[in-house]
């Protein structure tokens, strides 16, 4: 094993956290083709296992095969999406791809599949306790579910779909991302900024002169930075501006996702049917609560049924407050958050933004930790020897 890549070595720190502060972005992909390449190890292990399967040496060794994959793709995935840059990002389509072949080389594998099935078959003879009987059951419909009984012709359909689908999931999220960072409204004009909280008007203003707009304030379609802008902003037509942006991401511009979208809703509906399901939705709820798609349906129409008419009372309320305060008759998507934040000012003199100074960060995160403590009787100390990212 490859004892320089941090990825691929046993973490020496306490319960075995990830060393970020040593892992690189080169340290990725060489250590998920040398984990895919144990873990196929570790299959064949169990299929040339020549004694009757049993619980443990099937069901249980399964259960442990791919540890090392399943973990580097656990901190690749949380990387990816929580602190990326485009190198790191532009792993996605070789990663995903890597470790949905090792899915389907092991959920579609007949010799593999019928040592699970015969423990399965025997499952109420093996005197198994809650917990494994659980897992049992799980590892068997995880087979099924992922194509184990199918033809060996519709097995090859579903490994292609699935190996699609590995590429279009993560090129969609790229596209929202890059969509949502490539907008940016810059303004050089005082006025366009009424109504604005202070804390937002300086966090503008650094955010631009970080980006090369020295002395203006630049907003983007990022949470902090969208949210208060769309709450508190006076100018309409900004607000508009914003709001088309943000609702019109990877859509007819440079990180479109529409032909994305449709191959990933036809490829999810040709999976189900191969699987035997009528809808990709009746697949996915299968093993959920409410079990089929019309539970959902019905409890979604119990749901607007009893809403609907405080919503519209709550509309309507807005718009009587826009056209008697300013005139506004015609209240839009980007003016409700506004007019509705308006109206609460007017009828219970409070102003979120006048709570602020008492939810800095330090403030919640000891808030969270305190609520921990008086319920569970939780303690928590930080361990500043561990590394983060």
């Amino acid at each position: 094993m490859n004892t320089q890549n941090p990825l691929l070595q046993e973490s020496t720190l306490k319960d075995n956290a990830v060393p970020f502060d040593q892992i690189k972005v080169e340290h990725y992909l060489p250590a998920i083709e040398e984990s895919i390449l144990l873990a196929k190890k570790q299959i064949d292990v169990i299929k040339k296992n020549p004694d009757e399967p049993t619980f443990e040496n099937t069901i249980v060794a399964l259960e442990t095969t791919g540890e090392l994959s399943g973990m580097i793709a656990g901190v690749y995935s949380n990387m990816e999406v929580a602190n990326a840059d485009e190198k790191l990002q532009a792993l996605a389509k070789e990663i995903y791809p890597r470790l949905t072949t090792l899915s389907s080389d092991i959920e579609l594998d007949a010799d593999l599949f019928k040592k699970v099935k015969y423990v399965f078959d025997k499952k109420d003879s093996l005197k198994l306790s809650p917990e494994q009987k659980t897992l049992l059951e799980k590892k068997y419909l995880g087979f099924v579910r992922n194509g184990a009984l199918l033809s060996s012709e519709d097995k090859e359909k579903l490994r292609q779909i699935d190996q699609e689908l590995s590429v279009l999931g993560p090129k969609f999220s790229e596209n929202v991302l890059k969509a949502t960072n490539a907008f940016e409204m810059v303004l050089d004009k005082k006025e366009e900024l009424a109504g604005l909280p202070d804390g937002t008007i300086e966090a503008a203003s650094a955010v631009a002169e970080a980006k090369g707009y020295k002395g203006k304030w630049l907003f983007n379609l990022q949470g902090p930075s969208y949210t208060p802008f769309m709450t508190y902003a006076k100018d309409r037509s900004l607000r508009q501006k914003l709001w088309k942006a943000y609702t019109s991401r990877s859509y007819n511009d440079k990180f479109d996702n529409q032909e994305v979208t449709l191959k990933i809703v036809k490829l999810r509906h040709d999976r189900a049917v191969i699987l035997g399901y009528k809808t990709h939705a009746d697949f996915v709820l299968a093993e959920r609560m409410a079990k089929n798609p019309t539970t959902v349906k019905n409890f979604l129409e119990k749901l607007l049924a009893a809403s609907h008419k405080a919503g519209e009372r709550d509309l309507k309320e807005v718009r009587d407050f826009a056209a008697k305060e300013e005139n506004v008759t015609d209240v839009m998507p980007w003016d409700f958050n506004y007019y509705s934040e308006k109206l609460i000012e007017a009828k219970y003199s409070f102003n979120e933004e006048d709570l602020r100074p008492y939810f800095k960060l330090e403030n919640v995160v000891e808030g969270v930790f305190a609520h921990a403590r008086k319920l569970y009787g939780l303690k928590f100390k930080e361990n500043k020897e561990l590394p983060v990212y």
